[in-house]
């Protein structure tokens, strides 16, 4: 009698005590960013859990519209979550623009050059360029953007190799599988990857800008700690860890 009991009180308070999940489907480009934010967060909101996914935009937007289980939504592309606006499946007034997303041309190899930005990728001594998807990533069509703008394109076409997402680009590079590449600027100067290797950034008007921006999901819309962390990446404590991956907002000014 007296183990029932026990048991009937456990199952009664067990939920109270439960850990409370966010679920985050965010870009690869701000998959060390996050890692800072995160940490922020759940020191501050310790009975609440991030479970976070990253990978290219394009691709969450698609399972999100299919009804993968996300409260919120980074995109590397404000499109992304402005069609799920327009599809209902997110809440229109929750969409938050968190950053400006930048290009840099880097290489983690000693002997290659990329002082001259894209004119650099034709040289002899890359054999292959890495830039993300530009099927699914935001990252990558802003790549093949700047290098048809360039003129360079149809150059370094039969060099180009595809990462699913702008991480899986980074890594290819960092590795040496490409010689050099196109990436975010948040993963050259996160930690994990500050001092290696040479880059140099791609002037601001060589691609369309890269809005990137956050949505509340319907899913994430009955769960109120999703919101509050889409309130915490609204505050001037986040606003200084975007700052620090290069993630200038339209109203800062480039250093």
């Amino acid at each position: 009698m007296r183990a029932s009991i026990f048991l009937f009180l456990l199952a009664a308070i067990g939920p109270l005590h439960a850990t409370r999940i966010v679920s985050i489907a965010a870009a690869s480009d701000l998959v060390y960013c996050l890692e800072e934010l995160n940490a922020a967060f759940e020191k501050a909101h310790p009975g609440i859990e991030l479970k976070t996914s990253t990978g290219a935009s394009g691709n969450f937007f698609a399972q999100i519209k299919n009804g993968a289980p996300f409260d919120i939504f980074l995109s590397a592309d404000v499109s992304y979550p402005r069609e799920l606006i327009k599809a209902g499946l997110a809440v229109e007034d929750s969409l938050t623009n968190y950053a400006i997303g930048h290009l840099v041309v880097w290489t983690a190899l000693k002997d290659v050059d990329v002082s001259e930005g894209l004119s650099s990728l034709t040289s002899a001594t890359i054999d292959k360029v890495a830039i993300a998807n530009p099927e699914h990533a935001p990252y990558g069509r802003a790549a093949k953007a700047a290098l048809e703008k360039a003129r360079l394109w149809t150059a370094l076409k039969d060099k180009i190799v595809f990462g699913e997402n702008i991480a899986q680009t980074a890594q290819f590079i960092q590795t040496g599988n490409a010689g050099a590449g196109i990436v975010a600027l948040s993963l050259v100067l996160s930690p994990k990857l500050h001092g290696v290797g040479r880059w140099v950034e791609v002037p601001e008007n060589a691609y369309p800008r890269l809005d990137q921006a956050a949505v509340l999901t319907n899913r994430g819309s009955a769960n109120p700690d999703a919101a509050r962390y889409l309130n915490f990446l609204r505050s001037p404590e986040a606003r200084k860890v975007f700052d620090r991956y290069g993630f200038r907002l339209p109203e800062q000014s480039a250093p």
